[in-house]
């Protein structure tokens, strides 16, 4: 499948669904990354999912919510 093909595609699920936002493949890799990291999802697992060569490369996808930031602050200092 092409890029534009799932472009298309993720369009007009989102069109479907009422969501008042452009979506790209971009954002569901990144909300992808996100919700794994959020769930307990080791780094390593993460970058092989992504195909990443380097943890930093996943590390800008992967971005802590709020509250589970705060709980590692905490565990932590």
């Amino acid at each position: 499948m092409s890029i534009a093909q799932t472009r298309h595609i993720i369009k007009q699920v989102s069109n479907r669904s009422l969501i008042n936002k452009d979506i790209c493949p971009h954002q569901l890799r990144h909300s992808y990354a996100t919700h794994m990291m959020n769930n307990g999802a080791p780094l390593e697992v993460i970058q092989s999912l992504l195909g990443h060569e380097k943890s930093e490369t996943t590390k800008i996808y992967a971005e802590l919510s709020g509250k589970l930031r705060k709980d590692q602050y905490c565990k932590y200092f």
